[in-house]
């Protein structure tokens, strides 16, 4: 066993042969890999739980478990998973290089070792995996610049807006065209704010899972429609709200749901015209939580139903009261939904008024004296 490099690629080898070890030693080593050698199964867990290989090379046959069954194992394990696997094997049973790759394999090298094949192959398959990581990292290091200057823009927008609504509140201050402009900063900068909490919802929802618990649908509901009610009432809008008296309660994820709501209930009053209607109704039935939220405007076209979960589409509804829509809303409730084992549907045709379905499992009332 050659001593780590910290500049090299570390290949984690796995054969009971010794001088199939050897071979591949020297092939190796000679390009400047450092190998970590495995005599079977046990021992190359050993390996990958003292130090991660960069590739493995693996024996199909071992003397205490298969190599199949071993690159199983191995995927099995987040920490292991992107650790490319290359079968080697005496056999070129077509039966068994399927297998091999369908466990997770992405490559077969049978015995004995054509010294250019092997080295091209472990070339290529490094290579390959550099270029993932380079571009996960890349990700990620995107995803969290965007989330800081987004918190960042939130938090100044937010502080805009409240001052020009302060300021607009001064009796006989500023004269009206002062205090239209003030007006104007204000729901610019609401909207700009809208936009923002869209888009770190949407981060959230694609990286935080939901946790299920018992909770209080029935108060969600509520707090969503209250939410939205002043919206509403400045459009001439009636807002009808259906619950029953005993209660609903809900196996999933308070926040999740709210957040669900929010935006259901936002894009009804949204796209709702004046002096329309927007009803929101939830029942227990079989086991289920159902929540409909449903409104009197334009509903979608055809062309819009296969992307109505997309984020950043644009569909042909446009809000009635010059409303900013981000297009994102419908994609955040759909993951949200799904993470917390709830559905999410569009339950009317193209051409009518929307109507959305949340259903997710029931949870006993909890005892009053719990």
């Amino acid at each position: 066993m050659t001593h780590p490099h910290p500049n090299r690629r570390t290949l984690l080898v796995v054969d009971d042969q010794e001088e199939n070890l050897r071979i591949l030693g020297a092939i190796l080593t000679m390009m400047g890999y450092d190998l970590v050698p495995a005599f079977d199964g046990r021992q190359a867990l050993q390996r990958l739980a003292a130090r991660l290989p960069d590739l493995i090379l693996l024996d199909i046959v071992l003397p205490d478990i298969d190599g199949v069954t071993l690159c199983r194992q191995i995927k099995e394990n987040p920490a292991w998973a992107e650790i490319p696997i290359i079968f080697v094997s005496a056999s070129d049973d077509k039966n068994l290089v399927v297998q091999a790759l369908e466990t997770g394999g992405v490559d077969y090298v049978t015995k004995p070792y054509n010294k250019a094949e092997l080295i091209s192959r472990v070339r290529a398959h490094l290579a390959l995996k550099e270029s993932r990581d380079a571009l996960r990292d890349l990700a990620a290091d995107k995803d969290a610049l965007l989330g800081m200057l987004a918190h960042d823009f939130k938090n100044h927008l937010s502080g805009v807006m409240v001052s020009s609504r302060l300021l607009a509140g001064r009796e006989g201050a500023f004269d009206t065209r002062s205090k239209e402009l003030l007006d104007e900063i204000a729901q610019s900068s609401e909207r700009m704010l809208a936009f923002v909490q869209r888009f770190l919802a949407n981060q959230q929802a694609t990286f935080s899972p939901a946790v299920p618990e018992p909770f209080d649908a029935g108060a969600i509901v509520l707090q969503a429609v209250r939410q939205h009610l002043d919206h509403a009432a400045m459009k001439g809008i009636v807002v009808d709200c259906e619950l029953p008296e005993t209660g609903i309660h809900a196996l999933g994820d308070a926040n999740a749901l709210r957040q669900i709501l929010d935006n259901l209930v936002s894009n009804a009053v949204k796209f709702t015209p004046e002096d329309g209607t927007v009803r929101v109704a939830a029942k227990v039935a079989d086991g289920r939580v159902s929540i409909d939220v449903s409104d009197s405007g334009p509903g979608f076209s055809e062309a819009d139903l296969p992307r109505l979960y997309e984020r950043y589409a644009r569909l042909s509804a446009c809000a009635t009261g010059g409303e900013l829509s981000t297009g994102l809303g419908l994609s955040i409730a759909r993951c949200l939904a799904a993470q917390m084992g709830a559905s999410l549907e569009l339950i009317s045709p193209a051409g009518a008024p929307a109507h959305f379905r949340v259903a997710l499992p029931s949870a006993l009332a909890p005892s009053p004296n719990a």
